[in-house]
């Protein structure tokens, strides 16, 4: 086939095009006026300041740990989801995506009456092992993870579901365990699946803040993360605005 016709076919129509470079411009035009109104004359003092560099370093590194713990359970609870008949199981997936939908400070409040220091579990872990999540960092792992899984268990169910099982029953067959097929056949086989949702389940952990301010609070170097940082730095702009608009 020449390049003519290949290029004929790939074409998209005039109207989907136009709202295809609508859609594009929809995503582009808050990040020009972010960087039109971005104070470039101080921004290297913004971005060398200790107190944005360690919230930096606390984002990167709770983010990262909330990924991890994303990975561990998510992947086990989306080959059970895909692979594994159950009663209620339509229930199951739609509890384990309900963070997805939720507004994120009511998420937080959520892990409050679970974990915090009064909630259902949150108790027993404070009188039997001294153990408290709220306002710490590691509440912030917990709420970032609360928010982020969802995105990395729908990405690999569905991979799993449009996977051939044929790879995983000649595994079976030729004596491989349950356990082996699954690290050597079913993970590879879904390794570019497994890539985009951990991916996803980081930005969306790299970027909260409803959840973090309100199960682990605002303490710098503590619970402090970059989105927080970015909130406090833009209450005097804020403040200053609406100065401008009572004189």
């Amino acid at each position: 086939m020449s390049s003519r016709h290949r290029g004929r076919r790939s074409a998209l129509p005039a109207p989907v095009l136009a709202l295809a470079i609508v859609a594009i411009a929809f995503f582009a035009l808050p990040l020009v006026g972010l960087l039109w109104r971005a104070p470039w004359s101080s921004a290297w003092s913004y971005l060398t300041d200790d107190g944005a560099l360690t919230a930096l370093r606390l984002s990167v590194v709770c983010s990262l740990w909330a990924t991890g713990l994303s990975i561990v359970f998510g992947v086990p609870l989306a080959w059970l989801l895909a692979r594994v008949e159950f009663r209620g199981r339509g229930a199951v997936r739609a509890l384990c995506t309900l963070s997805m939908v939720l507004p994120p400070v009511v998420g937080g409040v959520a892990l409050f009456f679970a974990l915090g220091r009064r909630g259902l579990v949150g108790q027993y872990l404070d009188r039997w092992f001294d153990f408290r999540l709220p306002f710490t960092t590691a509440g912030v792992v917990v709420a970032q993870t609360f928010v982020a899984m969802p995105f990395l268990v729908i990405t690999v169910e569905a991979s799993l579901r449009q996977m051939d099982t044929r790879f995983e029953d000649a595994s079976r067959t030729l004596g491989a365990s349950r356990w082996y097929t699954f690290r050597r056949v079913t993970v590879p086989a879904i390794g570019p699946a497994l890539g985009a949702g951990a991916v996803l389940a980081w930005a969306r952990a790299l970027g909260e803040f409803g959840a973090t301010i309100t199960f682990a609070g605002n303490f710098p170097g503590k619970t402090q993360t970059m989105p927080l940082a970015v909130y406090l730095s833009c209450r005097p702009i804020r403040r200053r605005r609406s100065c401008c608009r009572s004189s």
